[in-house]
């Protein structure tokens, strides 16, 4: 493999031990390559917590499963707490930032939030003031820019993020109650997207949800649908290849193989070819899901 040659190679820990991710990593140093690396450790109504690395710097986005959780799914591919570059924040809710004060009390990291977000998470306090830092408008950490935007949802001051290095763009987008104009431009051009998609409508309307709890998910503060998930996707303009990890499933009204389906379907309606100009990826509560370039 030449220096100039880009392959990305996904491992699916639903589907058991393909290929130690550590195994991959060394190789890929080993080659003079540089590395770019994405860990969805968990995805779900029930946490939430990715590793990214680009150019070098390592980035935790949410960490709404517990400490222990996050250290042990880093440690799988290879990866120490002590050599991440700061935790960013999308929201209060509890399913992304559940493990926040145990890991900061033990390994003193950077955690970027928005300056509301802050004020109302829970015994914030208790987090090292040292550790607090307020999220602007831009961030940059080493040759990573960091870009939050405003998304529509039920907490104080949500966002997503936008990574810009060189000329590679990633973007994180969940908890979407609806695909608002600045979240599409977000979206635009993305090489790589984790994207919510949330519930089955049909799953939703018939399930066991209270009314005011369905009308709280379908509502413009709620969370993205399969079907408009795939229409934001089918309409956005994209330059290459780009690989989306449809994340924040319910395990009560959605699936993985049903997000996939209906995602797809809706792609393929609008004259997509789905698997080559979109590459669609499932993610889980309970198993990781990484991409390696």
């Amino acid at each position: 493999m030449k220096k100039h040659e880009k392959t990305s190679i996904i491992t699916d820990g639903s589907k058991g031990r393909q290929v130690s991710l550590i195994e991959i990593i060394i190789y890929i140093h080993l080659r003079g390559l540089a590395i770019m690396q994405l860990h969805i450790l968990a995805s779900g109504s029930t946490g939430n917590a990715a590793l990214i690395e680009l150019g070098g710097r390592k980035l935790l986005i949410d960490a709404g499963i517990s400490a222990r959780r996050i250290e042990r799914g880093l440690a799988g591919v290879g990866i120490s707490v002590s050599d991440l570059d700061g935790v960013l924040i999308t929201h209060e809710h509890s399913d992304h930032i559940k493990g926040i004060r145990t890991l900061v009390k033990r390994h003193r990291l950077p955690v970027y939030a928005r300056s509301a977000t802050w004020e109302a998470i829970n015994k914030h306090n208790e987090i090292p003031s040292e550790c607090r830092r307020e999220l602007g408008e831009r961030l940059d950490i080493g040759a990573v820019k960091i870009v939050p935007f405003p998304i529509s949802h039920d907490a104080v001051d949500p966002v997503g993020f936008c990574f810009y290095y060189q000329n590679i763009k990633w973007v994180i987008a969940t908890d979407l109650g609806v695909i608002t104009r600045g979240a599409a431009e977000a979206l635009a051009y993305a090489d790589v997207a984790i994207l919510e998609a949330n519930h089955d409508l049909e799953m939703l309307q018939t399930g066991p949800y209270p009314a005011f709890l369905k009308q709280r998910i379908r509502s413009k503060h709620g969370h993205l649908s399969n079907h408009d998930a795939g229409q934001i996707l089918a309409h956005i303009p994209r330059q290459r290849v780009m690989q989306v990890f449809l994340a924040h499933l319910s395990q009560q009204n959605n699936h993985p193989h049903l997000a996939e389906r209906t995602v797809s379907q809706v792609l393929q309606k609008s004259g997509c070819e789905v698997g080559e100009e979109i590459v669609l990826h499932r993610t889980y509560p309970d198993y990781a899901v990484s991409m390696v370039e």
